[in-house]
């Protein structure tokens, strides 16, 4: 019996070794491809595999079988005055057609997150992780066959061409759910042509407002989290809202901070009054950058703060940084946004951090999901009824 656990263990290091060497060579293909073509270089951070990152793409897939299963619960039940015996039970979506763009490890997330909730998916890859993405499904695909399961309940799209991905989100026949993940005009085409409904997985267009009674060590210690850390998230911060009375003292601590991290600083007049930074058009209050760039603006109080994200949020994650509850409470009941932090960095929206093990996407709907949508997400509900012969 040793002899042969220590052999299975000597083959599962092996195999291990083996799919990481097979992704990362996938990967390098991917990544000499992306740059003979140019692509921004926040596409290559995001395209970009290593050890420690597929490690991570291991672990979540751990973490997500390791969730309790979503589906078959008795979300809540009740009598009739008839008599009946009502549950409302939760049950999978069916098929989910997920549509990406760069990152690979959302090959593995979402297909482990589909699973989990008994749910097939349908994965549409960008072009730019091709080899990528089609070595990570051929890996869990050699799982499911092993377990003699059909290898189709993860299953790459055929044609990966715009011509596929519009067919695809017609299906309605056959797919129940389209999750688009990526940019601006990605989601829209999906949005406006598909008639399989949608959940977006829209852009970021995050906020961080420093309030006056701020603890600003604090605040700069987040401020910068929420931007450097990885900028070319959709959590991360694009505009730093500082509030008028505290602007002269922050502001040139704020350009210091980030001068060291090479951030590309950019402000209204009244920023650019106090420190010398290039000057933020209206454009660029409205731009999702997913790069080391971000926009200051001096706003009067935390009523400036919403007026201001009220008009250039996207609904997916906004921060308050303050020591003063009641402005804390105002700024989370008037925001209408996925997420909505106090004295936290928005970086933290993510189906990991909230302890979801991964994430289909990051929902700015309001209708069935929202924020970070993990197992719970992807399942809805149908109604149980028991009776004893009654009729009506």
């Amino acid at each position: 019996m040793e002899q042969f656990l220590e052999r299975a263990k000597s083959a599962s290091r092996t195999l291990s070794t083996a799919n990481t060497m097979n992704i990362i060579e996938a990967n390098a293909l991917d990544m000499a491809r992306a740059q003979s073509d140019n692509l921004a270089s926040s596409l290559k951070e995001r395209l970009m595999l290593d050890e420690k990152r597929i490690e991570a793409m291991a672990i979540a897939i751990e973490e997500i079988a390791a969730l309790k299963d979503p589906v078959g619960r008795v979300i809540e039940g009740w009598v009739t005055e008839a008599g009946l015996k009502i549950e409302k039970v939760s049950i999978p979506i069916g098929v989910v057609g997920i549509i990406y763009e760069s990152r690979p490890n959302v090959t593995s997330d979402t297909a482990a997150l589909c699973f989990k909730s008994s749910n097939g998916c349908v994965l549409k890859g960008g072009k730019e992780a091709e080899h990528s993405n089609a070595v990570i499904a051929d890996v869990l695909q050699r799982v499911l066959i092993r377990n003699n399961l059909p290898k189709e309940l993860i299953a790459l799209l055929p044609d990966a061409t715009r011509d596929g991905v519009a067919k695809l989100i017609k299906m309605d026949r056959y797919v129940d759910l389209i999750v688009p993940r990526g940019g601006e005009a990605l989601i829209r085409f999906v949005s406006q042509n598909a008639s399989v409904p949608v959940v977006k997985h829209d852009k970021g267009l995050c906020h961080t407002y420093i309030d006056k009674d701020a603890d600003l060590e604090n605040a700069v210690r987040i401020a910068l989290n929420a931007k450097v850390q990885r900028p070319g998230v959709c959590n991360a911060m694009e505009t730093l809202l500082v509030d008028a009375p505290i602007a002269k003292m922050i502001l040139p601590i704020l350009k210091e901070a980030f001068d060291r991290e090479h951030t590309l600083l950019k402000g209204c007049e009244q920023t650019r009054e106090v420190i010398g930074i290039d000057k933020a058009s209206e454009e660029d209050f409205d731009t999702e950058y997913l790069a080391n760039i971000l926009n200051i603006k001096v706003v009067e109080g935390v009523e400036g703060a919403i007026s201001h994200i009220v008009r250039y949020g996207s609904g997916h994650s906004e921060a308050i940084l303050t020591e003063n509850i009641t402005t804390a409470e105002r700024f989370m009941d008037a925001i209408d946004a996925a997420a909505v932090y106090v004295n936290a960095s928005t970086r933290f929206t993510d189906g990991g951090a909230f302890g979801f093990g991964a994430e289909v996407g990051i929902s700015t709907n309001k209708l069935h999901a929202r924020g970070p949508m993990g197992v719970e997400g992807l399942t809805t509900y149908k109604y149980k009824i028991y009776g004893k012969g009654q009729i009506r």
